[in-house]
């Protein structure tokens, strides 16, 4: 049986040479989830095996009678619990949801996946209510990252199993969200490629939402061409017509001074310096851009934050109906939503409309900002689990770099810029709102010079 850990033109390849077919793909993938020895259990939350082989068998179908609907044809695609599926309940890795009404219908973005061509193999695990950056679930245990899992370390969040399923070979891509990093942390912790679209790019109908404003839908996956294709169709684009590369020589590229470079672990310093470095010695031109704005976002969210009062707007009936059901970590970043006022709200939409506008004129000229995903290596398990401070502290410090590409309601990459066989870091290319193409762009030139193959 073909393996999954490959790309989507890899497997695609694969499938219109007649060296694999759609079923055979689900079978390989179902055999990994099964593995005792393996991730499958902690990873998915939802399976429905007879659902994933009715879509292959379709696939094959419609191959065998000389048609393809997409790239994705016939390849198994994990999505992650959050997302409807017509006649299943919705748990978003929850247990306080459980008996609730079965979806009427697939979420819109698993129509689109569905109409061109992907098997759906389940859903994934997450962080409860996609609410922390960690990935851990008392529920359903947290998969382990694929980076010295002897030890335990967090596959990131809160899209955390959305990242086994493609390290692991369950899946060859996976659809995750992301309001503060969750489609980036994980891919940059376990040695992936993620991108968050602008917020409004991909329809969110029948996703249970953690911020309608700062929710975005995004795939994770094995290259920058992945994410492109998947982003297309999210997207109702044509997967044909997709980002060109830009050229590496005199791509500009800027690396923010101010927050995002703080608190770096040495293995992550490192490679940081060293991508820099080799963009540089291709042609790019580097340039350290203050943007001393990135140090307002903490005053500006010292009364209160956008997410926590949409959380609380959506949870509140269900806190009160269910509440000792949560991860109680989770319920009280839920509660401090509880206690904002609508004139405080209001006035944190107004500050976040200034402060973008601000930072929006200072990065025109660049294609790029690019700086650490996140700025450690995983850490363990066992000991976020224990502590409460330092499962927060530790939290916060994963979310850092990402939210601020939310905050800004841009997009971005996380993309591998690691040793091989060292720890994973990923390298964060981003970029203003519906700026999408021009990231994924330029994603595409900073990921080959930066290629070790």
């Amino acid at each position: 049986m073909m393996a999954l850990e490959s790309t989507i033109a890899d497997a695609a390849a694969a499938l219109s040479s007649g060296a694999a077919s759609a079923k055979s793909l689900v079978e390989t993938a179902i055999a990994r989830m099964d593995d005792p020895s393996g991730e499958g259990k902690r990873t998915f939350i939802r399976r429905n095996d007879d659902r994933a082989r009715g879509l292959a068998s379709a696939s094959d179908a419609i191959r065998a009678a000389g048609h393809s609907r997409s790239p994705i044809e016939g390849l198994p695609i994990s999505v992650k619990d959050l997302f409807d599926l017509k006649g299943e309940t919705t748990l978003a890795g929850s247990i306080a949801l459980k008996g609730a009404a079965p979806a009427a219908r697939d979420a819109a973005v698993i129509r689109r996946l569905i109409a061109a061509g992907a098997v759906i193999t389940g859903t994934t695990n997450m962080s409860e209510f996609a609410f922390s950056g960690l990935g851990l679930n008392p529920h359903y245990d947290t998969p382990r990252n694929p980076f010295d899992r002897a030890t335990g370390r967090i596959p990131g969040g809160s899209s955390s199993g959305a990242a086994i399923s493609v390290s692991d070979g369950m899946a060859v891509a996976a659809i995750g969200t992301d309001t503060g990093g969750s489609i980036r942390i994980p891919p940059a912790l376990c040695g992936l490629t993620g991108f968050k679209p602008t917020a409004s790019r991909i329809d969110r109908e029948g996703a249970i939402p953690l911020s309608t404003t700062l929710d975005s839908i995004g795939p994770i996956a094995r290259s920058v061409a992945c994410c492109a294709i998947l982003d297309a169709i999210m997207a109702g684009e044509n997967p044909q017509d997709l980002p060109q590369a830009l050229p590496i020589r005199g791509l500009r590229l800027a690396v923010p001074q101010t927050v995002v470079l703080s608190d770096m672990d040495a293995h992550v310093a490192k490679a940081f310096e060293a991508a820099v470095s080799r963009l540089s010695s291709a042609g790019a031109v580097i340039v350290d851009l203050p943007l001393e704005e990135f140090a307002e976002i903490a005053s500006i969210y010292s009364g209160g934050t956008i997410v926590a009062a949409e959380a609380y707007h959506w949870h509140r009936e269900l806190i009160e109906k269910a509440g000792d059901r949560y991860d109680q970590r989770v319920r009280q970043r839920i509660m401090t939503g509880k206690a904002q006022s609508a004139s405080g709200y209001l006035s944190l939409i107004e500050a976040r409309a200034n402060w973008k506008r601000r930072v929006e004129r200072q990065i025109a000229g660049f294609d790029a900002l690019i700086m650490p995903t996140v700025p450690t290596i995983a850490p363990e398990i066992e000991p976020l689990v224990r502590d409460e401070a330092r499962f927060f502290a530790v939290n916060g410090l994963m979310l850092r770099n990402p939210s601020v590409i939310n905050f800004l309601d841009g997009c971005a990459l996380s993309v591998p810029c690691h040793e091989p066989g060292t720890a994973p870091v990923g390298l964060m290319i981003a970029g203003a709102a519906f700026a999408d193409r021009h990231v994924l762009a330029a994603g595409l030139a900073i990921e080959s010079a930066l290629s070790r193959d």
